[in-house]
């Protein structure tokens, strides 16, 4: 069984002779406890190509203190997320619990120690009137020991740093306390972690490269680099929302679809760079990957929607439980639909997409266009992203009434990637910044038509099984009359604004 708790801490270096400052007096702090020693050995465990630390991810196996067992750190945002399991008997394989949220980013390679860290740690703690714990100043001296790679040998390093840790206390806490230890001679630490400090040669000796394509023209730098950065950092985001999904965080199954989608839209936008038969099979896998998800995030979405409108209908138009079946329904679909995207994360052929994209991210199979200067090669990913809508868009005006919805998605379809190839290009391409928030309303507007399809079809099913029920099924009926309400204004604001957005194209394109 793991516990866990979200870690905002301030790293700083400090010197031998370095004296933690007087902290009382500090706003909110009614009482500093007398310091406490603890000797801590914590062992590091990682792969051999540092796969965690890479995605700025800790697992250690710790002894000595008041949180001694395994511990799993987890990126969110400016904080971390860590992950706790008691010690047990085994010393060198992790607990299944902690070894789960990092499937995706392991993707089969085995753990191994990769550093231990001898700490000699003083803590004083910062309470509150009522005797709660506001933070934590540790005050470390640490002694790091690196295994010996092949051919090399086995490294000790020894520095000193503080810590401050809040528990209930604020930001405003974290910068008072930061301010004295400055003004006591501390500096701020440029090491995200311990672990990466002691093993910051070796994270530099693996970063990702290749060397069969330039990086550099006279003209600046190649559309091959800019590519593999953006690639990078894609997939890394990518990453990220696995974890988040398989530790059953907030809004996870959305941001695994987002990462998708750009990574998908990007290997499109780009794809006379790298030869056909890489980024097609990828493109293909990516959509799978959203196909696979989206049914959970649709029926999130459009449950969560008709809950809000219930709330907002007058209570003589509310007949029967509704309000009370939509929230039952949600929270059944919801949780399905999460069970149906972990699932789909533990399929062999997530596992071997993932794979193929960092294959990729290692020896990029770029073209001779890789070669070629960034800024030329931009505009025509722009030009062909614009062309798309375009031809989109002349085929929703023409379409006849049956056929307008299917025509209208595929509008959205290329708008979507218009967007997020002019994202991709707007740092170097300023006429795109109008193009990408042009395209983005145009997801919007008609990502909301349809939401709408997905809204009455829930708006039917629920109607139909309140019935068998015996209950009165007249809200769902008008619910789903609100939703079509919906569908045509939202229709109608496209309409209105597409004129406009040919216009935007043509400066763009």
């Amino acid at each position: 069984m793991s516990s866990g708790h979200l870690e905002v801490e301030t790293k700083y270096d400090v010197d031998g002779g370095f004296v933690v400052p007087d902290l009382t007096g500090l706003p909110g702090v009614a009482s500093v406890d007398a310091p406490v020693e603890h000797a801590l050995e914590a062992v590091y465990l990682d792969t051999e190509d540092l796969r965690l630390l890479r995605a700025r991810i800790t697992l250690r196996r710790r002894t000595g203190g008041s949180d001694a067992g395994w511990h799993l750190k987890l990126p969110e945002g400016a904080a971390r997320r860590e992950l706790h399991a008691p010690l047990g008997r085994a010393t060198k394989n992790p607990p299944r619990s902690l070894q789960e949220p990092v499937v995706g980013i392991l993707r089969g390679a085995r753990v191994q120690p990769v550093t231990t860290l001898r700490t000699r740690r003083t803590v004083t703690t910062l309470r509150g009137a009522d005797g709660e714990m506001l933070a934590e100043i540790a005050d470390d001296t640490v002694h790091a020991t690196v295994p010996a790679v092949p051919d090399g040998a086995a490294e000790m390093q020894a520095w000193r740093e503080v810590e401050v840790e809040l528990g209930a206390g604020d930001a405003a806490l974290a910068e008072a306390v930061g301010e004295r230890l400055v003004a006591a001679g501390a500096r701020p630490s440029a090491a995200a972690s311990k672990l990466g400090r002691a093993l910051a040669d070796r994270v530099g000796g693996l970063s990702a490269t290749s060397a069969g394509w330039q990086t550099e023209t006279d003209k600046g730098p190649t559309a091959g680099r800019f590519l593999h950065t953006a690639l990078i950092d894609q997939v890394a985001s990518l990453q990220a929302a696995d974890v988040q999904l398989r530790t059953e965080q907030p809004d996870a199954v959305h941001q695994v679809r987002i990462a998708a989608r750009r990574l998908r839209s990007t290997l499109a936008a780009f794809h006379p760079l790298i030869e056909e038969s890489a980024h097609r099979s990828l493109r293909d896998e990516l959509s799978w990957l959203g196909g696979q998800l989206a049914d959970a995030r649709d029926d999130e979405v459009a449950l969560e929607h008709l809950r809000a409108v219930v709330a907002a209908e007058p209570v003589e138009l509310v007949l029967g439980p509704v309000a009370a079946r939509l929230q039952q329904t949600e929270v059944r679909e919801v949780r399905a639909g999460l069970d149906r995207a972990l699932l789909t994360l533990s399929e062999p052929r997530y596992l071997k997409l993932l794979d193929d994209l960092h294959a990729l991210l290692a020896d990029p199979p770029f073209t001779a266009v890789a070669d070629e200067p960034l800024q030329p090669v931009l505009r025509a990913t722009t030009r062909r992203s614009v062309k798309r809508l375009r031809n989109r868009l002349a085929a929703a005006r023409q379409a006849p009434d049956a056929e307008r919805a299917v025509a209208l998605h595929e509008v959205r379809k290329a708008a979507k990637r218009a967007r997020y190839a002019a994202e991709v290009g707007k740092g170097e391409l300023a006429h795109v910044k109008a193009l990408a928030k042009s395209a983005k309303k145009v997801q919007q507007v008609l990502g909301e038509l349809q939401d709408t399809v997905v809204t009455r079809e829930q708006c039917r099913r629920l109607g139909i099984v309140a019935a068998a029920a015996g209950e009165n099924s007249f809200t769902y009926g008008r619910l789903h009359g609100l939703e079509q309400a919906r569908a045509a204004r939202a229709e109608a604001e496209f309409w209105a604004m597409e004129r406009k957005v040919r216009s935007v194209l043509r400066a763009a394109g």
